[in-house]
Protein backbone atom coordinates (compact mmCIF):
# COMPACT_ATOMS: atom_id res chain seq x y z
CA UNK A 1 0.00 0.00 0.00
CA UNK A 2 1.42 3.61 -0.80
CA UNK A 3 1.53 6.49 1.08
CA UNK A 4 -0.63 7.96 -1.76
CA UNK A 5 -3.29 5.34 -1.38
CA UNK A 6 -2.79 5.60 2.62
CA UNK A 7 -3.52 8.97 2.16
CA UNK A 8 -6.92 8.49 0.10
CA UNK A 9 -8.00 5.78 2.34
CA UNK A 10 -7.63 8.50 5.54
CA UNK A 11 -9.81 11.91 3.65
CA UNK A 12 -12.41 9.26 2.62
CA UNK A 13 -12.55 8.30 6.30
CA UNK A 14 -12.58 12.14 7.02
CA UNK A 15 -14.58 12.61 4.87
CA UNK A 16 -17.17 10.35 6.12
CA UNK A 17 -16.98 11.36 9.91
CA UNK A 18 -17.16 14.66 8.71
CA UNK A 19 -20.40 14.05 6.91
CA UNK A 20 -21.96 12.31 9.82
CA UNK A 21 -21.00 15.00 12.08
CA UNK A 22 -22.75 17.15 10.20
CA UNK A 23 -25.76 15.20 10.07
CA UNK A 24 -25.96 15.14 13.82
CA UNK A 25 -25.58 18.86 14.15
CA UNK A 26 -28.54 19.18 11.70
CA UNK A 27 -30.42 16.73 13.21
CA UNK A 28 -30.17 17.91 17.08
CA UNK A 29 -31.05 21.47 15.75
CA UNK A 30 -34.44 20.31 12.99
CA UNK A 31 -35.04 16.71 14.28
CA UNK A 32 -35.81 16.07 11.09
CA UNK A 33 -37.02 12.40 10.31
CA UNK A 34 -34.97 12.21 7.06
CA UNK A 35 -32.03 12.89 8.68
CA UNK A 36 -32.41 10.49 11.32
CA UNK A 37 -33.19 7.68 8.90
CA UNK A 38 -29.45 8.49 7.09
CA UNK A 39 -28.21 8.51 10.57
CA UNK A 40 -29.49 4.76 11.02
CA UNK A 41 -28.89 3.64 7.50
CA UNK A 42 -24.90 4.65 8.50
CA UNK A 43 -25.43 3.09 11.67
CA UNK A 44 -26.96 0.05 10.86
CA UNK A 45 -24.00 -1.92 10.94
CA UNK A 46 -23.96 -1.48 15.08
CA UNK A 47 -27.06 -3.01 15.63
CA UNK A 48 -26.49 -5.86 13.32
CA UNK A 49 -23.57 -7.07 14.99
CA UNK A 50 -24.64 -6.95 18.46
CA UNK A 51 -27.76 -8.56 17.65
CA UNK A 52 -25.25 -11.57 16.24
CA UNK A 53 -23.81 -11.68 19.65
CA UNK A 54 -27.48 -12.44 21.33
CA UNK A 55 -28.27 -14.72 18.65
CA UNK A 56 -29.21 -18.67 18.98
CA UNK A 57 -29.81 -17.56 23.09
CA UNK A 58 -33.76 -18.85 22.64
CA UNK A 59 -35.16 -15.68 21.14
CA UNK A 60 -35.25 -15.36 17.04
CA UNK A 61 -32.95 -13.27 15.50
CA UNK A 62 -34.66 -10.80 13.69
CA UNK A 63 -36.92 -9.62 17.07
CA UNK A 64 -33.47 -8.84 18.61
CA UNK A 65 -32.01 -6.97 15.95
CA UNK A 66 -35.59 -5.07 15.73
CA UNK A 67 -34.74 -3.94 19.62
CA UNK A 68 -31.17 -3.38 18.58
CA UNK A 69 -32.31 -1.02 15.84
CA UNK A 70 -34.64 0.46 18.40
CA UNK A 71 -31.90 1.42 20.73
CA UNK A 72 -30.00 2.52 17.89
CA UNK A 73 -32.56 5.03 17.56
CA UNK A 74 -33.04 5.96 21.44
CA UNK A 75 -28.73 6.61 20.84
CA UNK A 76 -29.24 8.89 17.77
CA UNK A 77 -31.71 10.75 19.71
CA UNK A 78 -29.49 11.31 22.74
CA UNK A 79 -25.96 11.68 21.11
CA UNK A 80 -24.64 15.01 21.49
CA UNK A 81 -21.62 15.29 18.82
CA UNK A 82 -20.01 18.16 21.25
CA UNK A 83 -19.06 16.02 23.57
CA UNK A 84 -16.24 14.85 21.18
CA UNK A 85 -16.59 10.84 21.80
CA UNK A 86 -17.32 8.23 18.90
CA UNK A 87 -21.09 7.62 18.49
CA UNK A 88 -20.13 3.95 18.02
CA UNK A 89 -18.72 3.82 21.83
CA UNK A 90 -21.67 5.86 22.67
CA UNK A 91 -24.57 3.50 21.23
CA UNK A 92 -23.01 0.33 21.72
CA UNK A 93 -24.19 0.37 25.67
CA UNK A 94 -27.54 1.73 24.51
CA UNK A 95 -28.18 -0.79 22.50
CA UNK A 96 -27.12 -3.56 24.75
CA UNK A 97 -28.67 -2.33 26.81
CA UNK A 98 -32.11 -2.43 25.42
CA UNK A 99 -30.91 -6.00 23.99
CA UNK A 100 -30.64 -6.71 27.96
CA UNK A 101 -34.42 -5.59 28.85
CA UNK A 102 -36.12 -7.63 25.89
CA UNK A 103 -34.47 -11.12 27.51
CA UNK A 104 -35.51 -9.81 30.90
CA UNK A 105 -38.87 -9.03 29.96
CA UNK A 106 -39.18 -11.99 27.26
CA UNK A 107 -38.50 -14.21 29.67
CA UNK A 108 -41.78 -14.43 31.60
CA UNK A 109 -44.43 -16.09 28.90
CA UNK A 110 -46.77 -14.09 30.00
CA UNK A 111 -46.51 -10.11 30.41
CA UNK A 112 -46.73 -9.18 33.86
CA UNK A 113 -45.89 -6.32 35.63
CA UNK A 114 -42.60 -5.01 36.15
CA UNK A 115 -43.55 -4.74 39.96
CA UNK A 116 -44.18 -8.21 40.00
CA UNK A 117 -41.21 -9.25 38.12
CA UNK A 118 -38.81 -7.13 40.69
CA UNK A 119 -40.48 -8.75 43.83
CA UNK A 120 -40.02 -12.25 42.53
CA UNK A 121 -36.55 -11.62 42.42
CA UNK A 122 -36.68 -10.43 46.19
CA UNK A 123 -38.59 -12.85 46.98
CA UNK A 124 -35.97 -15.74 45.26
CA UNK A 125 -33.18 -14.11 46.86
CA UNK A 126 -35.19 -13.70 50.47
CA UNK A 127 -35.70 -17.68 50.44
CA UNK A 128 -31.90 -18.54 50.47
CA UNK A 129 -31.15 -16.03 52.89
CA UNK A 130 -33.68 -16.88 55.09
CA UNK A 131 -33.04 -20.40 54.74
CA UNK A 132 -29.68 -20.42 56.01
CA UNK A 133 -30.57 -17.53 58.70
CA UNK A 134 -33.67 -20.09 60.06
CA UNK A 135 -32.20 -23.11 59.29
CA UNK A 136 -35.84 -24.00 57.97
CA UNK A 137 -38.12 -23.51 54.91
CA UNK A 138 -39.23 -19.82 55.19
CA UNK A 139 -43.03 -19.22 55.55
CA UNK A 140 -44.86 -16.51 53.18
CA UNK A 141 -45.12 -14.13 56.49
CA UNK A 142 -41.54 -14.81 56.91
CA UNK A 143 -40.68 -13.54 53.62
CA UNK A 144 -43.03 -10.95 53.92
CA UNK A 145 -41.56 -9.31 56.95
CA UNK A 146 -37.95 -9.26 55.72
CA UNK A 147 -38.70 -7.75 52.81
CA UNK A 148 -41.36 -5.22 54.24
CA UNK A 149 -43.86 -6.36 51.98
CA UNK A 150 -47.75 -7.69 52.42
CA UNK A 151 -48.32 -11.07 52.49
CA UNK A 152 -50.72 -10.54 49.50
CA UNK A 153 -48.61 -9.28 47.85
CA UNK A 154 -45.88 -12.11 48.24
CA UNK A 155 -48.31 -14.47 47.21
CA UNK A 156 -49.63 -12.67 44.28
CA UNK A 157 -45.65 -12.56 43.26
CA UNK A 158 -45.26 -16.21 44.22
CA UNK A 159 -48.15 -17.19 41.67
CA UNK A 160 -46.99 -14.95 38.97
CA UNK A 161 -43.30 -16.39 38.77
CA UNK A 162 -45.26 -19.72 37.60
CA UNK A 163 -45.53 -18.17 34.16
CA UNK A 164 -41.41 -17.64 34.28
CA UNK A 165 -40.50 -20.63 32.22
CA UNK A 166 -36.72 -20.61 32.15
CA UNK A 167 -36.10 -23.70 29.94
CA UNK A 168 -32.90 -26.15 31.11
CA UNK A 169 -29.27 -26.37 29.02
CA UNK A 170 -29.91 -30.22 28.61
CA UNK A 171 -33.13 -29.75 26.89
CA UNK A 172 -32.79 -31.48 23.80
CA UNK A 173 -34.09 -30.94 19.71
CA UNK A 174 -34.48 -33.28 17.37
CA UNK A 175 -31.55 -32.89 14.78
CA UNK A 176 -33.76 -34.31 11.81
CA UNK A 177 -31.06 -37.20 10.94
CA UNK A 178 -29.58 -40.59 12.34
CA UNK A 179 -26.86 -38.68 14.61
CA UNK A 180 -27.35 -37.68 18.13
CA UNK A 181 -29.90 -34.78 19.45
CA UNK A 182 -28.81 -31.34 19.91
CA UNK A 183 -28.56 -30.00 23.12
CA UNK A 184 -29.81 -26.37 23.87
CA UNK A 185 -26.55 -26.10 25.60
CA UNK A 186 -25.01 -26.45 21.90
CA UNK A 187 -26.89 -23.56 20.59
CA UNK A 188 -25.63 -21.10 23.20
CA UNK A 189 -24.32 -17.94 21.31
CA UNK A 190 -20.43 -17.76 20.89
CA UNK A 191 -18.79 -14.38 21.27
CA UNK A 192 -18.90 -12.43 18.16
CA UNK A 193 -15.44 -12.37 17.51
CA UNK A 194 -16.35 -8.80 15.84
CA UNK A 195 -17.90 -7.28 18.64
CA UNK A 196 -14.54 -5.31 19.72
CA UNK A 197 -14.20 -4.51 15.77
CA UNK A 198 -15.98 -0.71 16.79
CA UNK A 199 -14.29 0.18 19.15
CA UNK A 200 -10.76 -0.66 17.92
CA UNK A 201 -11.32 0.55 14.78
CA UNK A 202 -12.33 3.85 16.54
CA UNK A 203 -9.22 3.39 18.79
CA UNK A 204 -7.12 2.97 15.77
CA UNK A 205 -8.33 5.98 13.61
CA UNK A 206 -8.23 8.45 16.09
CA UNK A 207 -4.42 7.39 16.73
CA UNK A 208 -3.56 7.28 12.95
CA UNK A 209 -4.84 10.91 12.93
CA UNK A 210 -2.05 11.55 15.51
CA UNK A 211 0.87 10.11 13.28
CA UNK A 212 2.82 11.47 10.41
CA UNK A 213 2.62 10.08 6.78
CA UNK A 214 5.90 8.47 7.31
CA UNK A 215 5.05 6.81 10.64
CA UNK A 216 1.67 5.88 9.41
CA UNK A 217 3.40 4.13 6.32
CA UNK A 218 6.03 2.04 8.62
CA UNK A 219 3.33 1.13 10.44
CA UNK A 220 1.10 -0.29 8.36
CA UNK A 221 4.07 -2.28 6.17
CA UNK A 222 4.67 -3.49 9.62
CA UNK A 223 1.72 -4.81 11.13
CA UNK A 224 -0.46 -5.28 7.79
CA UNK A 225 1.86 -5.39 5.12
CA UNK A 226 4.07 -8.09 7.03
CA UNK A 227 7.32 -6.25 5.58
CA UNK A 228 10.63 -6.41 7.41
CA UNK A 229 12.25 -3.44 8.38
CA UNK A 230 14.96 -3.82 6.05
CA UNK A 231 12.29 -3.62 3.09
CA UNK A 232 10.70 -0.59 4.56
CA UNK A 233 14.26 1.05 4.78
CA UNK A 234 14.38 0.28 0.97
CA UNK A 235 11.19 1.25 -0.12
CA UNK A 236 11.38 4.66 2.12
CA UNK A 237 15.20 5.22 1.10
CA UNK A 238 16.19 5.51 4.97
CA UNK A 239 18.32 3.31 7.10
CA UNK A 240 16.65 0.07 8.78
CA UNK A 241 17.88 1.71 12.06
CA UNK A 242 15.83 4.65 11.59
CA UNK A 243 12.54 2.68 10.67
CA UNK A 244 12.95 0.64 14.03
CA UNK A 245 13.37 3.82 15.77
CA UNK A 246 10.43 5.22 14.36
CA UNK A 247 8.51 1.57 15.04
CA UNK A 248 8.88 2.08 18.51
CA UNK A 249 7.98 5.69 18.32
CA UNK A 250 4.86 4.61 16.96
CA UNK A 251 3.89 1.67 19.23
CA UNK A 252 5.07 4.05 22.40
CA UNK A 253 2.25 6.76 20.84
CA UNK A 254 -0.16 3.62 20.62
CA UNK A 255 0.54 2.56 24.45
CA UNK A 256 -0.11 5.58 25.95
CA UNK A 257 -3.85 6.11 23.55
CA UNK A 258 -4.42 3.05 24.65
CA UNK A 259 -3.71 3.69 28.36
CA UNK A 260 -5.96 6.91 28.05
CA UNK A 261 -9.04 4.73 26.80
CA UNK A 262 -8.51 2.60 29.61
CA UNK A 263 -8.59 4.95 32.53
Amino acid sequence: MTVNAVDDMENKELKEKEEIKNLFMAYSKSKDKKIRDKLIEKHLYIAEILSKKYANRGIEYDDIFQVACIGLIYAIDRYDVDKGYEFSSFATPTIIGEIKKYFRDKGWTIRVPRRIQELSKKINNAKIHLSQKLQRSPTVEDIANYLDSTVEEVLEAMEASKVYTPQSLDITYDSNNDDKDVNLSDLIGEEDHYFNKIENNDFLLRTMEKLNDVEKQILIDRYINKKTQVAIAKSLNISQMTVSRIEKKVLEKLRKELEKTMM
